[in-house]
């Protein structure tokens, strides 16, 4: 699919070149915008929620579009505090009538189950029995719909009324993100229902975004990149050039807007580091390739969060792939590890707190020594714990600058990653979130690489260590099935390797 009304790319390149915005400013992108375009005096609440009743009470095809119109345009005229207060009421006042499923169930547990008996004559009363059980049961599933489903339903074939739902799910989770009302949380959990449903697979359309595409499509590309900020127009050029991909999820009644997109590097071999992927200049020719990388996937709409688009979106990808280059036989991604340091700093820093319940020594002898003789003078006094959480602390990251505590970091810290991606869960479940991602779509983990990241993102977030996680094809529906039911992590034998020797004593 391309999106329509292209526009030289030339007409924005100096808005491209002056892009920065940070991860909270894209995940708020597609509000702004919509907002942006519906500009207007502030909407009256009162109006608003009348526009919302009609919208969901009446029938007549001509007043419904007018009245679907009213309300998506008078919402995004809202205030915050307007819009919280209308999607409340939308929880509480248009749920399912409580007191009717109550007396259906009554109804229906009054009823007298058939006997049983396999003659003719007990066959036709059975029947007679059952079709009072099968009235009851229609009624009562009517019944158990709230009334906001007709709304969302209308909204959903309304023109524009998906991009709105979108917007109002991120609305609500902003809000219960503030207060967790139980009535809030049941409207966002039946209209991610909905949009899993009306975003499934079937009903998206993949695109390899290529610098051809409308300028507004790059623009976005460029503004929606969430892992690898893309600094400049050449380096935009350079990810859609040769050797790269871009692949990209679209949905028809969203027309030119990206729901969801990944980056591929073509490369001989697994990459190693972010630097090998962004500045392989000039790339390899792409019929010596036989590695497709996935270094960046952005999801674009907040009001999408928990929506699995990614995993349909690389197993689409892997069959294009291997269905256009069949030289690519490895499909690996080269991925950040966001939470490594909030899990391993609060680790370090218990070692001032020796009568904590929860302090275990982290460090091997032979790596405390050499930690310590790293240091040296610089930390004389402190243990190796206290001089890794001091040095990993800081914004100034001054350790990546010494050869020697480099050297000394580096098999510790390969070896504490090793544990927190195999061993550190949350309800089975990989405590981190990429992790968790690749993992539940039947990837394995491959390797960690070392200073695979300097960025000041990467140190902060993982001491600039990133992984490889390998997408098996023929391992894929088996890993997932594996890590769903058990929260099996596969990982290779480098990998686990890490974990021989593990410190366990308390301190």
């Amino acid at each position: 699919m391309r999106p329509r009304n292209p526009i030289s790319p030339t007409t924005i390149t100096s808005r491209i070149n002056q892009i920065q915005f940070s991860p909270l400013d894209v995940g708020r992108i597609a509000s702004s915008s919509n907002q942006d375009a519906n500009s207007r005096s502030p909407a009256d609440p009162e109006r608003v929620r009348d526009s919302m009743h009609f919208a969901t009470a009446m029938s007549k095809p001509e007043s419904l579009d007018v009245a679907l119109d009213d309300f998506s345009v008078g919402y995004l005229g809202l205030s915050e505090e307007s819009r919280r207060a209308l999607l409340l009421t939308l929880a509480r006042e248009y749920d399912l009538n409580r007191a009717q499923v109550r007396e259906m169930m009554k109804q229906y547990l009054g009823l007298e189950l058939p006997s049983g008996d396999k003659t003719v004559d007990s066959a036709f009363e059975e029947e007679g029995s059952l079709s009072a059980f099968y009235r009851i049961e229609r009624n009562l599933r009517h019944s158990l719909k709230p009334v906001y489903e007709v709304l969302f339903e209308r909204l959903n074939t309304h023109p524009g009324g998906l991009r709105f739902l979108t917007i109002m799910r991120s609305d609500i989770l902003d809000f219960l993100m503030e207060e967790n009302f139980a009535s809030l949380r049941a409207l966002d959990s039946y209209l991610k229902e909905k949009l899993s449903t009306w975003l499934s697979p079937a009903n998206l359309e993949l695109h390899n975004v290529t610098w051809d595409d409308p300028a507004s499509l790059l623009e976005k590309i460029v503004v929606y990149e969430a892992v690898h900020p893309i600094s400049n127009l050449l380096d935009l050029k350079r990810r859609l050039g040769v050797g790269r991909r871009c692949f990209a999820y679209f949905h028809p009644s969203i027309p030119g807007e990206p729901l969801i997109f990944i980056e591929v590097a073509l490369m001989k071999s697994v990459a190693g580091s972010i630097k090998e992927v962004l500045w392989d200049d000039p790339p390899i020719p792409e019929s010596e390739a036989n590695c497709a990388v996935f270094y960046s996937i952005s999801s674009t709409q907040p009001g999408l969060s928990g929506i699995n688009l990614g995993k349909f979106l690389i197993k689409r990808v892997i069959d294009v792939v291997r269905k256009d280059m069949s030289n690519i036989t490895t499909f690996a991604t080269l991925s950040p590890i966001p939470g490594f340091m909030q899990w391993l700093l609060p680790k370090l820093s218990s070692v001032r707190r020796p009568d904590s319940a929860f302090s275990e020594n982290l460090l091997m002898p032979k790596e405390e020594k050499e930690i310590l003789e790293a240091a040296n003078e610089l930390m004389k006094g402190k243990d190796g714990m206290e001089i890794m959480w001091t040095l990993l602390s800081s914004n100034d990251h001054a350790w990546t600058k010494s050869e020697k505590l480099s050297n000394a970091f580096r098999i510790p810290l390969m070896r504490l990653c090793a544990r927190y991606l195999l061993k550190e869960k949350k309800r089975q479940k990989a405590l981190d979130s990429v992790g968790n991602f690749h993992l539940q779509n039947g990837a394995m983990i491959g390797r960690i690489n070392w200073m695979a990241d300097r960025s000041v993102k990467g140190l902060k977030q993982s001491a600039g260590l990133m992984v490889n996680y390998i997408y098996m094809v023929e391992n894929i529906e088996e890993n997932a099935q594996a890590y769903f039911i058990s929260g099996k992590v596969q990982a290779s034998t480098e990998v686990k390797s890490y974990l021989d020797e593990e410190p366990c004593e308390e301190i």
